[in-house]
């Protein structure tokens, strides 16, 4: 057996040896278009182009590039971020310069990636269109800026054009449509504006269509039908307006559309169920108004549905109760819908999310007859009154939950949170009791968002122990007491603490400073004394504070942010002193 594996060992490096002896050297055009880029990279957190040493880039030492080893040509240059290590956060790897415009002199090459670099800026090389043989460009996550070059209209054999998530602005170059053989478009995340150019008629082949988070106007074309081999169309987070084509239902073979965050009127297409195989509708924030249509009912696998903000009006579809038989999540929420009462269809399905927010909700909150498969609740902004006790029996799996502005009255103390929750917001209702209640020894560890404000909640503020990731929490307007623990500190992850309008005394803990991720914090109308700790400086990012209507005194820390807040920030207070309200005493 030993010997067995020496010869193994043997063969393969028999074999190594030959297949790289046999390779050509890289060509000496390609190495030098490739030091020209590493030379426009000035800072390089990555370490990937400390590689990029020796004279031969075509051996498999220089990390990222791929050669034709019979021709020694450079055929990939593929530099993507290295996923952050544990001592190293997301921001702390980049690579800041400008691309090279010698990066068109690769004329082999095949594959330009150069993908989440972050700070890699300036324009997008018009030397790119030499790269006749190139059928995937990627430039995502950069910091790209000026226009699209219309010369990579040229560039025939694309396959892949991917530049989201840069600072590209103007507007799309018409001449994109000339890339025929294009399956993969994606200019998502930037600042273009303008319309979609008709020249995109031309695009057939495509399958993914990502044009999302821009500034695009104009009218969803009509066109739009011809794209059959259309898998996934993002065209949310724009300007555009007019209608959703009728010729959109044609899209068979598509499975995620987005059209929300939008301008659309008019009715949502009556034949919409010629979507077959749609997996994922969203359609939300528009001016879309009319019934749903009927025939989205007969969409067999579709498992997400958000028709949410628009103006949408009764009556829901009746044949509801029998299609859709996939639907995992549906979001109905802020239109001119009076639903009176959660659907039975919805109540008696195996459902993940539903969000009914400002649907004319009333009585008694609704019982779930699978409430195990529930993560997510919104019934936020209607009527209802009671059913609190039971209502969040069994639901075992909750993560997120939205009970605000409802007539909702009872003792916090009948509330058992689920072990997994991460966010509940029962403000503005009628809900009392000690606030013990919910903040104490076994409050869930994954709660990142409390909101209970604008109740009559009462009892002093708990004690906070350790291993909290509370992210937020707001206990504002209620009838609270007595003072701000030290043991606020243990709340590390906190980003905004809102205290205000309550009855809290005694005086600001100097421990508050250890919460340096705090970015909002308001503790005022309360009755606390004494000074506004100057450890506070130590909260860098805050942006917004407010200490006044309290019995504060003292110089208010001078330092950023704390000294360029606005005098309202500190208005009646005892005696508070220091920029930006007058010089304390005996200060110029």
């Amino acid at each position: 057996m030993q010997n067995l594996r020496w010869v193994l060992k043997f063969l393969l490096t028999v074999s190594f040896f030959v297949q790289f002896s046999n390779s050509e050297p890289c060509n000496a055009a390609d190495r030098a278009a490739l030091l020209s880029f590493k030379a426009r990279i000035i800072k390089d957190t990555t370490g990937v182009l400390e590689s990029w040493v020796g004279p031969d880039c075509c051996g498999g030492d220089w990390e990222g590039v791929e050669c034709n080893p019979s021709s020694g040509r450079v055929t990939s240059l593929v530099l993507q971020k290295p996923s952050a290590t544990d001592t190293d956060t997301d921001s702390d790897v980049y690579m800041q310069g400008t691309l090279s415009p010698a990066l068109g002199n690769l004329q082999f090459l095949q594959v330009l990636v150069i993908s989440g670099m972050k700070k890699i800026g300036g324009k997008i090389p018009d030397s790119l269109t030499n790269l006749k043989h190139l059928t995937q460009l990627v430039l995502e996550g950069n910091s790209l800026a000026g226009d699209i070059p219309p010369s990579l209209g040229r560039l025939l054999s694309l396959q892949t054009l991917i530049l989201d998530g840069n600072r590209l602005s103007g507007q799309i170059p018409p001449s994109l449509g000339n890339l025929i053989g294009l399956q993969q478009l994606n200019l998502g995340r930037n600042y273009l504006s303008g319309s979609i150019p008709p020249t995109f008629k031309n695009l057939l082949s495509l399958q993914f269509l990502d044009l999302s988070k821009n500034l695009i106007s104009g009218v969803i074309p009509d066109f739009i039908g011809l794209f059959h081999n259309l898998t996934f169309i993002e065209l949310s987070y724009n300007h555009l307006s007019g209608i959703i084509p009728n010729s959109f239902c044609s899209l068979t073979m598509v499975s995620d559309v987005s059209l929300g965050d939008n301008q659309l009127t008019g009715r949502i297409p009556e034949h919409i169920g010629g979507l077959k195989s749609l997996t994922s509708l969203s359609l939300s924030n528009n001016r879309l108004s009319g019934p749903i249509p009927e025939s989205l009912a007969s969409v067999q696998n579709l498992w997400y549905l958000n028709l949410s903000r628009n103006a949408l009006s009764n009556p829901l579809p009746s044949i509801f109760a029998k299609g859709l038989p996939s639907l995992l999540s549906i979001d109905l929420s802020y239109n001119n819908l009076s639903l009176g009462t959660v659907p039975d269809w919805i109540m008696s399905r195996e459902l993940t999310a539903v969000h009914l927010a400002g649907c004319n909700l009333k009585g008694t909150l609704p019982r779930f007859k699978t409430p195990t498969s529930l993560t997510s609740i919104d019934f936020s902004n209607n009527q209802f009154i009671n059913g609190m006790s039971a209502f969040l029996t069994r639901m075992s799996n909750l993560q997120f939950l939205k009970l605000s502005n409802n007539l909702l009255k009872f003792d916090i103390s009948i509330i058992v949170l689920p072990k997994g929750i991460s966010s509940i917001d029962l403000s503005s209702n009628q809900l009392f009791g000690p606030l013990a209640a919910l903040l104490n020894n076994h409050t869930p560890s994954f709660l990142q968002v409390m909101d209970v404000s604008k109740n009559v909640i009462s009892g002093t503020v708990p004690e906070f122990g350790q291993g909290l990731t509370m992210k937020e929490l707001n206990i504002g307007s209620n009838r609270i007491t007595g003072h701000i623990p030290n043991s606020i500190s243990n709340l590390v992850e906190l980003q905004r603490l809102d205290m205000h309008r309550n009855q809290i005394s005694g005086t600001i803990p100097s421990s508050l400073g250890m919460l340096v991720k705090l970015q909002w914090l308001d503790l005022s109308i309360n009755s606390l004394s004494g000074k506004i700790p100057n450890s506070l400086l130590g909260i860098r990012n805050l942006r917004h504070a407010s200490f006044r209507s309290n019995r504060l005194c003292g110089e208010i820390p001078q330092g950023r942010p704390y000294n360029i807040f606005p005098a309202s920030a500190y208005a009646h207070n005892q005696c508070l002193c220091g920029k930006p309200l007058p010089p304390c005493r005996g200060k110029e």
